[in-house]
């Protein structure tokens, strides 16, 4: 797709989705009021106890560090550096709500919490307030650790959501107080830091703040964010060396145990070939990438976008769209290295992929990046949640066992239920502001050609009265019908997305079968009557799934998927140890859709076979013997997004393969 100037812009879209309406009221009914009061420590709570407790009690203390940053009440910063996002997501997750679900009383919080935030910040616009409470001396000296600009971008995102939801000029110029510091004191100019934070964020937040304002100083200071990243290797251990070198002075223990590939800051971005290190943190790099390149057309930028989409898709990704290979700094590792069991997969880099994939979207109209988008809102990202709003993981393992995660250290960060809160909370505001900001994903515009790529049911209104009404019960059933109101019956061209899931397809156009030529995953429709009626229906057949065979953890082993939806294997429904099934490649499966199952569920059984566990008094090694039992028998599946809310207890997507 080309970068022109938007023609045919967006207004507004209502969802409709039953789907994902009820994900959307969850977050205003049962989320946003329960992360409130976890963040003002008013919640029972307990801190998971796996490995990202890092040593934190029952609290949160987020908006208490604001009031001590403001001087409404006394004491020293709790938390990490970082702690501040957590309420700067959730702000951004409540703008959004207004959208769709306005709330005086809500708008009364948060409106107090943009007062608040004001008053913390800085005259200068500095705003992070473990360094204003505990350490002003050290602002921007050790931004490997310090996370300070992480930390204004997200709250520059928050700014300028709240700003469009509510017109409330303070939370925007909140934001263009805290841009305006960071270009004063960052820069090649002399008297200005050559260097850059540590976590990826502010690039894409200064384009969020660039597009809100105009100001096209915010775009040049994420371009040069993105520029300078790579250029002194020796950036972040020259201020370390000034700062201080001892264990003592670090801002977070053992961060400076990782090589430069863990912040992507190794060499420029140009030259890295493939993306390394901390999951989110590539992600977050990557949308900025993408958003920057988008305005600013930098060749490099735009080709690193494509290398590192590629290596992600195609050799880092998981079936459900997780990514995350280790919890050995919450990173990727190498390709094709997929382990199911000690993955990590965290939520938030499931969020991460769905920015990036929108962003790319804008650069380049292909199904595959919409067909990624999807894979992350229905099963990666989605499964970050319980369904009741108020447990949530930060881990997204494929195969899980509770026996595993409490006796075995290498697997203690795999829980296998969802923690009421974490000491390092950043998934659960994330993903809140990812639902109440979907419909902000289904379409993309560019001049007088609209992509709908997201069947999520909706209703659309465009400049030139210009209305697209989706109707579905997506993901159950794969007819789409789409009714296009265009009363100044202006030419308009229509790509609807293809899903990579579902080659085979029927189109049907005002009653007349159509056959369309897919072209990088969409077919494209010229509108120009007063009223179109269209009829997708997809292909929606249960798969059985392989991986590449370079995959060593998938090797013999099948998963199985009906539209979007990844499905896995629990102990809830299956008796235990499901590596003891084994299902063939061609075994019977039937789908059914259960109303009182797990909020309304499609629920698959597949034809399986199942090897009796053999004695606990026989020899633990023996010669391979035939004389095995074995029995028939069905597994049922459930989707993945939705494990773990009933039984705590094993569960499985990739499933042992049977040979005949």
């Amino acid at each position: 797709m080309q970068m022109t100037e938007n023609k045919l812009h967006l207004k507004h879209v209502e969802i409709t989705s039953g789907f994902w309406q009820r994900y959307r009221d969850l977050v205003v009914k049962e989320v946003l009021p329960y992360q409130w009061q976890v963040m003002n420590d008013e919640a029972d709570i307990s801190i998971s106890v796996d490995p990202q407790n890092n040593g934190q009690d029952k609290n949160s203390h987020a908006v208490a560090n604001l009031k001590i940053a403001a001087g409404q009440q006394e004491g020293h910063h709790y938390g990490f550096p970082f702690q501040d996002t957590d309420v700067y997501k959730w702000l951004e997750a409540a703008a959004y709500s207004f959208n769709y679900h306005p709330d005086a009383d809500l708008q009364k919080i948060t409106d107090n919490l943009i007062n608040l935030i004001a008053d913390a910040q800085e005259d200068d616009g500095y705003l992070s307030t473990y360094f204003q409470i505990d350490a002003p001396e050290r602002k921007f000296k050790r931004l490997q650790q310090s996370h300070e600009l992480y930390t204004m971008g997200h709250y520059i995102e928050a700014g300028v959501a709240y700003y469009q939801a509510t017109g409330n000029q303070k939370a925007l110029d909140v934001a263009t107080r805290m841009a305006d510091c960071i270009d004063r004191n960052f820069g090649l100019e002399d008297g200005k830091i050559p260097g850059l934070d540590g976590h990826p964020e502010i690039e894409l937040a200064l384009t969020r703040l660039y597009e809100a304002t105009q100001n096209d100083k915010y775009l040049k200071l994420a371009h040069y964010f993105l520029n300078q990243r790579g250029q002194d290797p020796e950036f972040f251990d020259k201020q370390i060396a000034i700062d201080g070198n001892s264990d003592e002075r670090d801002i977070i223990r053992g961060m400076r145990e990782p090589d430069l590939t863990y912040f992507l800051a190794a060499e420029p971005i140009k030259n890295q070939k493939v993306p390394q290190g901390h999951a989110v943190r590539v992600v977050y790099l990557c949308t900025g990438m993408a958003y920057v390149a988008r305005y600013t057309g930098d060749q490099d930028l735009l080709d690193a976008c494509h290398r590192f989409w590629t290596d992600l898709v195609r050799r880092q990704m998981y079936i459900t769209g997780n990514i995350g290979s280790t919890t050995q700094g919450e990173a990727l590792t190498y390709a094709y290295d997929l382990p199911n069991d000690t993955m990590y997969g965290e939520t938030c880099a499931s969020v991460g992929m769905a920015f990036f994939a929108r962003q790319m979207l804008h650069l380049d109209a292909k199904g595959e990046y919409a067909d990624v988008l999807e894979k992350e809102l229905f099963n990666g990202a989605l499964s970050g949640m319980s369904l009741d709003g108020k447990h949530f993981f930060y881990v997204n393992p494929l195969e899980a066992d509770p026996v595993e995660s409490q006796l075995n250290p290498d697997k203690s960060h795999v829980l296998t239920h969802r923690a009421d809160w974490f000491g390092c909370a950043c998934c659960p505001a994330n993903l809140a502001r990812l639902i109440t900001s979907v419909d902000q994903y289904l379409y993309t515009v560019d001049g007088q050609t609209i992509l709908s790529h997201q069947f999520i049911a909706n209703q659309a209104t465009f400049a030139d009265e210009l209305q697209i009404t989706q109707t579905n019960n997506f993901p159950w059933e794969g007819n789409i019908h789409y009714a296009v109101k265009n009363p100044q019956e202006k030419a308009v061209k229509l790509g609807l997305r293809i899903p990579g899931w579902s080659p085979k397809f029927t189109l049907t156009v005002n009653g007349q079968v159509r056959t369309e030529v897919v072209q990088d995953g969409f077919i494209y429709l010229d509108i120009q009557a007063a009223t179109t009626d269209i009829d997708l229906v997809l292909d929606m057949q249960v798969k059985l799934m392989q991986a590449n065979n370079r995959v060593n953890a998938d090797f013999g082993k099948v998963a199985i998927q009906r539209g979007p939806i990844v499905y896995a294997a629990e102990e809830a429904d299956n008796p235990a140890p499901l590596w003891q099934y084994q299902v063939a490649a061609d075994a019977k499966t039937t789908y059914h859709y259960e109303q009182s199952l797990l909020n309304g569920v499609g629920v698959i059984t597949v034809a399986a076979n199942k090897q009796a566990a053999m004695s606990d008094q026989q020899v633990l090694y023996a010669p391979v013997s035939t004389g095995v039992e074995n029995s028939e028998t069905e597994l049922t599946l459930v989707p993945y997004y939705a494990w773990a809310n009933r039984l705590n207890g094993q569960m499985s997507v990739w499933l042992n393969r049977q040979y005949h």
